[in-house]
């Protein structure tokens, strides 16, 4: 009997859930069709949204840069595990320290 009323409550509760979440929806989906208004009631047909640059593609002036923000540069494999090895080696922990404590 008891898990009777558990699936019924279930139930009920998930009956709400969907309905709010299709609610959600509708109330959504009507007001991105809505044009937005300026104060005095009429539709902003005129004016053009403003685009605003991301803040790491403005200088210290808050002017554009105007220069590559990534340059990849391609090297051969044995270049590349050479260089890392290095990294390695001489980071702490590295083969160089542990050659030491032998």
């Amino acid at each position: 009997m008891p898990q009777l009323l558990y699936i019924l409550a279930f139930t009920i509760i998930a009956f709400f859930a969907v309905s709010t979440l299709i609610r959600s929806l509708i109330t959504l989906n009507t007001e991105s069709h809505r044009r937005p208004r300026n104060p005095q009631g009429r539709p902003n047909a005129n004016r053009r949204p403003v685009r605003v640059p991301h803040p790491e593609l403005l200088d210290n002036q808050g002017q554009p840069i105007n220069e590559p923000l990534l340059v990849v540069r391609s090297i051969n494999v044995d270049d590349a595990r050479e260089k890392l090895d290095a990294l390695y080696n001489a980071s702490p922990g590295g083969k160089a320290e542990q050659q030491d404590e032998d």
